[in-house]
């Protein structure tokens, strides 16, 4: 009498092989998706610190101070960008607004527009991953009076 057993030997490893390219790619997937979410986080904390910083300065002054605050996290401009492939001609001029009198209103914004999430895997098994070009990040902060 022959085993049944034995015919069942090696299909491990065929299934094993049949799905690995499978998970590599669910695995790729959310490994880029997550690191746009990430640094769509981080543009949009470093937007909001940038705001904060131009909200208790003199309106239309530190300009440059402000888009080193978004793309490098401090005044000075020194290190790595926060994200891969920002620079500061994606942060345009921020810009101050009065609104309204009896007390008039000031508000400051700063955005970011333009810039490109860049994945690090462009392809896997056959499957293009596309740049993402991020629409407008942009904060608005109120100046005290």
């Amino acid at each position: 009498m022959r085993n049944p057993m034995r015919k069942q030997r090696g299909t491990a490893i065929v299934e094993l092989a049949l799905a690995i390219p499978t998970l590599l790619l669910l695995t790729c997937i959310v490994t880029e998706f997550g690191r746009a979410i990430y640094q769509y986080g981080s543009i949009t904390e470093s937007v909001r610190d940038a705001t904060r910083y131009l909200a208790i300065q003199t309106p239309d002054t530190h300009r440059t101070e402000a888009r080193n605050l978004v793309v490098y996290g401090n005044t000075q401009g020194t290190g790595a960008p926060l994200a891969l492939g920002l620079r500061t001609a994606n942060v345009p001029d921020p810009t101050w607004q009065t609104i309204g009198s009896g007390p008039a209103i000031n508000t400051v914004t700063v955005s970011v527009t333009g810039y490109t999430f860049i994945p690090l895997f462009p392809s896997v098994f056959g499957t293009a991953f596309n740049n993402i070009i991020y629409g407008p990040i942009s904060a608005t902060m109120r100046a005290p009076s």
